[in-house]
């Protein structure tokens, strides 16, 4: 499954890109620019389960970060993920005709430099070996597969005023059209999976919510939703998202499997309805999620 869960990270782009909310981009933007000119050195970004650095490259397409000078710090358990990122960044880089160089892995354009770094590591045990001078922490569809009583030392890498980004937090909701008479039970199974994994959670966004509320000395600037939303537009799925689709019916299967092993007996037929529905460009995909932007204070 390494390969495909390489194509997942990329096919889910243009998912995620309809999904998170352009306001908090645009705080996002505005608070960053603003952080960058009260500074003389380069900014410093930490995310924490980059995958294979899509959201770093649309930040630049949509000109988050600021000009200057930035360094990024790009961290994910996965040794298959780190191994992509690089790649995943030239190839985008070459399609647009930016400037890249190696060691370490560098993308130059008008305004910007962009030097990057790759870690593979443990997100909590990373933070805590951190410096504690970064600008900006990001963590994608991160929250609701790590203990949120870790939030704290998640969030300690910040310097003071630095702000924190966490959209596509997973927020207790996985729904498909047609409707099917298993959906139900499906849902039910495929969350309880989730509740089973040490530090997961079916109603992550909501418990991430009420932390950040309690945080001392942390400021919530703003939360929005983020669903996902996957339907087919003229008799097709745009981009990638076909695979997108049968990849989470797989991991459906797998997750429902390990729940129920066969005494789920309707599943079979659930899934093979809902993989016909993808071939024939029929299924439509949505679940809640939050994002969340706010700041370390002083």
């Amino acid at each position: 499954m390494t390969e495909s869960f390489q194509r997942y990270l990329r096919a889910k782009r243009t998912v995620d890109d309809r999904a998170l909310d352009r306001r908090l981009v645009e705080m996002l933007r505005e608070q960053l620019a603003a952080r960058a000119a009260d500074s003389d050195v380069p900014l410093r970004v930490l995310e924490i389960g980059a995958g294979i650095g899509t959201m770093l490259t649309r930040f630049l397409e949509w000109d988050v970060l600021p000009a200057g000078e930035v360094h990024y710090t790009a961290v994910d358990i996965q040794s298959e993920n780190v191994a992509h990122l690089p790649d995943h960044i030239r190839d985008w880089a070459v399609d647009r005709q930016m400037s890249i160089g190696d060691s370490p892995l560098v993308l130059k354009a008008e305004n910007r430099r962009i030097e990057i770094e790759t870690v593979q590591a443990e997100a909590v045990a990373h933070a805590a070996a951190a410096d504690g001078k970064y600008d900006l922490l990001i963590g994608a569809a991160l929250l609701d597969i790590l203990d949120r009583q870790k939030l704290p030392t998640l969030l300690e890498p910040l310097a003071p005023g630095g702000l924190y980004y966490f959209p596509i937090t997973f927020d207790g909701a996985t729904r498909f059209q047609p409707s099917h008479p298993a959906d139900r039970a499906v849902e039910q199974h495929y969350h309880d999976h989730m509740d089973a994994k040490e530090g997961g959670d079916s109603r992550a966004g909501g418990d991430v919510l009420a932390h950040l509320q309690r945080l001392d000395s942390i400021t919530l600037s703003g939360v929005a939703g983020s669903d996902w939303g996957v339907r087919p537009v003229d008799g097709s799925y745009p981009a990638d998202e076909a695979y997108f689709l049968r990849y989470i019916l797989d991991t459906i299967e797998d997750a429902v499997g390990e729940m129920t092993g066969s005494d789920f007996e309707e599943l079979d037929g659930w899934l093979a309805r809902r993989r016909a529905q993808v071939a024939a460009a029929e299924l439509l995909y949505h679940t809640h999620q939050l994002d969340f932007l706010g700041r370390v204070d002083s």
